[in-house]
This record gives C-alpha cells, sequence and structure tokens, in this order.
C-alpha cells in the first residue's frame, strides 16, 4: 500500500505537468473609423528661418617657383681657311695694227 499511493502522487503530478496550457490570447475587435464630413482646412503654418551659411574653407598655399635652367655652353669658333696666293700678272699683249679699209656701219636706233 505505501507504494499505492506514492505511485499515484507521481501519477497525479505527472498528469498535472501534461496538462499546462498556454493560455488563449483573444484579440480586441478592430476599431472601425467611419468618415464623417471633412472640417475646414487649417492654417497655413509659418515658414521656417533660413539656415546659416557655412564656412569657407581655406586657400591652399602657392607651390614654389621652380629654379632656372642652367646656361648652355657657346660653341668654339672655327679655324679661319688660309689664304690663297696672289695669281702672277699676265704680260702685256701686242700693239695691233691701225684700222686699214674695213669700214664698220653701225646701225641707228
Amino acid at each position: 500500500m505505501k507504494y499505492s499511493i506514492v505511485f499515484s502522487v507521481a501519477l497525479v503530478a505527472l498528469g498535472l505537468a501534461a496538462c499546462d496550457k498556454t493560455p488563449v490570447v483573444v484579440a480586441a475587435p478592430a476599431v472601425i473609423a467611419v468618415p464623417g464630413p471633412a472640417g475646414p482646412a487649417g492654417a497655413t503654418g509659418s515658414t521656417g528661418s533660413t539656415g546659416a551659411t557655412g564656412y569657407t574653407g581655406a586657400t591652399g598655399d602657392t607651390g614654389a617657383k621652380g629654379g632656372t635652367g642652367a646656361t648652355g655652353y657657346t660653341g668654339a669658333t672655327g679655324d679661319t681657311g688660309a689664304t690663297g696666293d696672289t695669281g702672277a700678272k699676265g704680260s702685256t699683249g701686242a700693239k695691233g695694227n691701225t684700222g686699214g679699209d674695213t669700214v664698220v656701219i653701225v646701225p641707228a636706233r
């Protein structure tokens, strides 16, 4: 008999633990708004203020000026050519004969 009571208590404990139901959540019914006639329009709101002007960025530094290049060398002057020899003086020609009988007629222009 002492085992039957212990066995019965264990059986009841398991039975109640197995019957642990999760509660059923019932959703509230949705409220449906029925539109009525439109009311008058509201007043126009005031205009917002203008935002502050942003800061101007700093101007960048100017780059350094480049150096001037070196001047090139002047080329060497060429040699002057040799002067040629002066040619020999020719001999004087013989004296010619005087006119004779030849007549030269020069046409007029």
